[in-house]
């Protein structure tokens, strides 16, 4: 997949609300972590205008987002925050701009639909953490971000002990996300290409039983037949019952796979957590497992 150009000292980053809104003195804190390293940034009109939870109606925030995309000075786009609403707006948005001038589409959660779609579209973009979070990220993830922005990609080496873990290397390019996103987008031109694929899921504050019930959707689909090896990233917050499910989310995830011989690793610091580490979806990646630890080489 193309990967947008690099992005140099003076470029301009712009700030959308695909979603939910981040009030003014927020915005303008976030846009100071990009400033303070050389960068413009500029917030798209709605970005801290609430409509109801959102960041202005859905025709609203696919007209700003459209804006940034067809600005030839803007050079990447960060969504200011997740939640709910990127779906809403996706089919508003006319992406021949950005087929033709790919630039950095960056966020995580929500914005899983928009890196799908744009993995359709054979262009890579940046999971990574969003303007609402950059005050408690820790500083090697935000350091991270930069340097995937600027064209340094880092190899990831990560402690892995998690006994459901299956040992081996897999090559693919990477996709995912949130898992419950990617549930959603079964069946759509947002369900990113996953044949030959290195497959991300992590996911928030999900009842164990839903866990469950889209691991099986997936698996049923026979959509995840071209997987060569997964990636768990945090699975934060899970809730429960009274009456338990009976497994964890990562025994849930490693039942569901066993129907494939893949490598599988639990545990990889991106998701819900401060260190969200940044992947490049649609990259091509090696992925290593071993006894004790794990590894992600960009190829």
């Amino acid at each position: 997949m193309r990967a947008p150009l690099s992005l140099k000292t003076g470029d301009t980053i712009g700030f959308s609300a695909t979603a939910r809104y981040l009030p003014e003195e927020e915005l303008k804190r976030a846009a100071s972590y990009f400033e303070n390293h050389g960068f413009k940034v500029v917030f798209s009109e709605h970005c801290s205008k609430a409509y109801h939870q959102f960041g202005g109606d859905d025709e609203s925030r696919a007209k700003d987002f459209q804006g940034l995309l067809e600005n030839p000075e803007v050079r990447a786009i960060f969504a200011v925050r997740g939640g709910y609403g990127t779906v809403r707006m996706l089919d508003k948005v006319d992406f021949s701009a950005l087929e033709s001038d790919p630039k950095w589409i960056c966020g995580y959660s929500d914005l899983t639909i928009l890196h799908g779609r744009i993995q359709r579209l054979g262009i890579q973009s940046l999971h990574s953490s969003m303007p609402v979070s950059f005050h408690a990220l820790t500083k090697t993830a935000f350091q991270r971000t930069l340097d995937v922005l600027v064209g340094k990609r880092d190899s990831f080496l990560w402690q892995d002990a998690h006994p459901l873990k299956k040992t081996g290397e897999a090559e693919g390019h990477l996709v995912g996300g949130n898992l419950s996103v990617l549930y959603s987008a079964l069946a759509s031109n947002a369900f990113p290409p996953v044949q030959n694929s290195i497959l991300f899921i992590e996911d928030l504050d999900e009842y164990l039983y839903h866990i469950d019930r889209m691991m099986r959707g997936l698996i049923r689909s026979n959509l995840l037949n071209g997987v060569k090896g997964l990636i768990v990233g945090g699975m934060t917050q899970m809730r429960d019952h009274d009456i338990p499910f009976g497994w964890s989310a990562e025994e849930i995830i490693s039942e569901a796979f066993a129907v494939y011989d893949i490598p599988i690793s639990f545990g990889f610091p991106s998701g819900h957590m401060n260190d969200n580490n940044p992947i490049v979806l649609g990259a091509k990646v090696q992925l290593s497992i071993h006894a004790n630890q794990s590894s992600l080489d960009y190829v």
